[in-house]
């Protein structure tokens, strides 16, 4: 599980929109809080759970310096709340120290007091970072600029004890001058494994997905009886792979590359009145996408699956939950501490 906090500085910006899709489809946080949206309507859901229950506060803090004290008596007022687990995120518009910042003037300790003294009111701690240590920053035409680590994740112990291991992540982007940060709760890195060798039945689209097959199968080891059997097996794994990566090809980076590939032909077509080229890559783009759906559904493991609409986002979820479910990041051992090999 984990948390994705962006000052994105407006979504009426194509730009913004296209690299937080980007981010939320590398990163896939499970929750994700926007600040300065600049849109019309803003939603707050409450989300709480019985044993688990614990709180998540999304925080933007006042950028005008006269009224920060208000954004701090908000915290106030939500640390009056009852007792749980609470983790906080977002952009505070405040640094703790003066290391946390660079270049431009020095900012004022009383300031910084202010802040300083909200966080032990509440029992906060500073998760730390991975990553850049600035999250914002801003460039003037003298050739000047001034850094800042204004964005953070905060959490009072209790929550800390809970997820131990979290950690914050300071991700890049070029269409705000805040880093949005990433809260991943585990913090255990996915250990590297040999990725199985799976058949994908889009493969059988191929002709020469069956030459392939045979050629292996005829191929003889001299071993005995039962090892001769399980040689052509893993030789046709290994063949089948290699065929996949320099023949077959990556479907989804096929699947982008027609698409490029098509909005220059259109350009070219209105241009010259010749649109073969257009209903070319069509016809190759119908073929990539149906590909991609057997893709999809075959990862969803789901028998009806031939009947869905083509790769629709259903199936694309299930096989993402089901490689959720299948991960096994640690294994508590008896005297109750989690082991990660």
């Amino acid at each position: 599980m984990s948390c994705l906090a962006w000052n994105c500085r407006g979504l009426g910006n194509l730009c913004t929109v296209r690299e937080l899709g980007e981010i939320v489809r590398t990163k896939d946080p499970s929750l994700v809080f926007l600040a300065e949206t600049l849109t019309d309507e803003a939603r707050l859901e409450f989300v709480q759970g019985e044993e688990s229950e614990w709180r998540l506060t999304g925080f933007y803090g006042e950028p005008e310096t006269a009224n920060r004290i208000e954004a701090w008596n908000k915290l106030r007022c939500l640390n009056s709340y009852p007792i749980c687990p609470w983790l906080c995120l977002g952009d505070f518009n405040e640094i703790v120290r003066q290391d946390e910042k660079v270049g431009g003037a020095l900012r004022s300790h009383n300031q910084m007091q202010l802040f300083r003294d909200v966080l032990d009111e509440c029992g906060f701690m500073d998760l730390g970072f991975v990553g850049p240590k600035f999250t914002w920053a801003r460039h003037y035409e003298d050739g000047s600029s001034i850094w800042e680590r204004l964005d953070r994740g905060l959490a009072t112990n209790n929550w800390f004890l809970k997820f131990p291991g979290s950690r914050v992540h300071h991700l890049h982007c070029d269409s705000s001058d805040h880093q949005p940060i990433l809260v991943v709760f585990s913090g255990l890195e996915h250990p590297r494994r040999k990725k199985p060798f799976r058949f994908e039945e889009m493969w059988l689209s191929n002709t020469s997905c069956e030459e392939v097959v045979k050629a292996a199968w005829y191929c003889t080891s001299g071993a005995e009886d039962g090892r001769e059997v399980l040689n052509k097996v893993e030789k046709c794994g290994k063949d089948l792979n290699w065929w996949n990566r320099n023949v077959f090809g990556n479907v989804r980076r096929e699947l982008e590359k027609a698409k490029k590939m098509l909005i220059k032909a259109e350009r070219e077509a209105i241009l010259s009145g010749n649109n073969f080229q257009v209903r070319h890559l069509k016809a190759e783009i119908e073929v990539l996408l149906d590909k991609e759906a057997i893709m999809w559904q075959q990862r969803s493991r789901l028998l009806w699956a031939r009947e869905g609409d083509r790769n629709t986002k259903y199936f694309h979820s299930c096989a993402t939950r089901r490689h959720r479910k299948n991960l096994i990041e640690s294994i508590r051992d008896d005297e109750g501490v989690w082991r990660v090999q």
